[in-house]
């Protein structure tokens, strides 16, 4: 009766594992049913099936999302010294002018009265970015004739909601990503903090410098922005979904052969410190080195010391 009993709970665990078993037989384990009786008993060791991968040595980073708008760093409009009728524009949207350049001409004369004409130019050298005035229009001294963009700095602006503001800091570094340039990373700074608050919104504004190589970049598009706030080198990392939290602990399954059967798999229970989770990654402070193979997929259903049978083993995320 013992001996049914037994065979039934190796059975339902099979059965409720989901695994693969491999049948060794132990011996001839003779259990007394009377003082006649003896049975020889098969155990069945469930093995189970679980994806791998290795722990790595890396980077990461932790940072704040964000987006904006992208402005030109700095931007001058330019005004004639002289109200009347514009004559003559020297430039167009695009083209590059250097300190000093022609821009336009506007002829201040009056009926009965003729004057010179008024030659606007460029206060700084850069990128003629708008031009407002039109040949023939009236214009005064307070209607730019032409908008010029500084050098090819550009800038986003950002809004910090206020539980973010401890980690703003200048200088720190920024990676821009836009829908214009799919797959290809801009990088910036933060090169200036304000020093309010919106009361409205509860959001500070941080403005990031951008590297404009190639002059890929162009004012008025959408940049979406992520501040590195935090960033450790030389960490040892894996996936988040290797952890398994249980009863305060804090653990994941290394892979090791079976001390007893060479040809077998071993998970074994590692107890590991984390840090920092970012994109689905883990900083392992404690418990794991690198190289280490851990299981990431069907771990939940593991003990300490059980069989496994390796299915896949899956290149390592994040280890550039």
């Amino acid at each position: 009766m013992k001996t049914k009993y037994i065979l039934i709970l190796l059975l339902t665990a099979v059965i409720f594992s989901g695994c693969d078993t491999v049948k060794e037989t132990y011996g001839k384990v003779k259990e007394k049913l009377g003082k006649k009786n003896t049975v020889e008993m098969v155990r069945e060791i469930p093995v189970f099936a679980v994806n791998t991968t290795l722990a790595v040595k890396g980077q990461i980073n932790d940072y704040i999302s964000l987006s904006g708008d992208i402005y030109a760093g700095s931007t001058v409009d330019v005004y004639s010294d002289a109200a009347g009728k514009v004559t003559q524009i020297y430039t167009a949207v695009g083209r590059r002018i250097k300190k000093g350049d022609r821009v336009a001409s506007v002829d201040p004369s009056r009926p009965g009265m003729t004057y010179r004409q008024s030659v606007a130019t460029a206060p700084i050298g850069g990128t003629v970015i708008a031009v407002p005035a039109q040949i023939g229009m009236t214009v005064s001294q307070a209607v730019p004739l032409v908008r010029i963009s500084g050098g090819s700095g550009l800038e986003i602006r950002l809004n910090v909601a206020e539980r973010f503001i401890s980690k703003m800091a200048m200088n720190l570094s920024c990676e821009i990503t836009l829908d214009a340039w799919p797959g290809e990373i801009f990088l910036g700074s933060i090169s200036e903090i304000s020093p309010t608050v919106d009361p409205a919104s509860r959001t500070m504004e941080v403005r990031v410098t951008v590297s404009n190589t190639g002059s890929k970049l162009k004012q008025g598009m959408f940049a979406k922005v992520k501040i590195i706030t935090q960033q450790k080198n030389n960490i040892v990392k894996i996936p988040a979904s290797a952890v398994i939290k249980r009863f305060g602990e804090e653990y994941v399954y290394v892979v090791e052969k079976d001390p007893s059967n060479s040809d077998f798999n071993i998970a074994k229970k590692r107890i590991v410190v984390q840090g920092i989770i970012i994109d689905g990654m883990t900083e392992i402070q404690s418990g794991l080195s690198p190289d280490e193979e851990i299981v990431i997929r069907g771990q939940t259903l593991l003990d300490d010391g059980s069989r496994v049978n390796i299915i896949e083993r899956l290149t390592p995320p994040g280890s550039n």
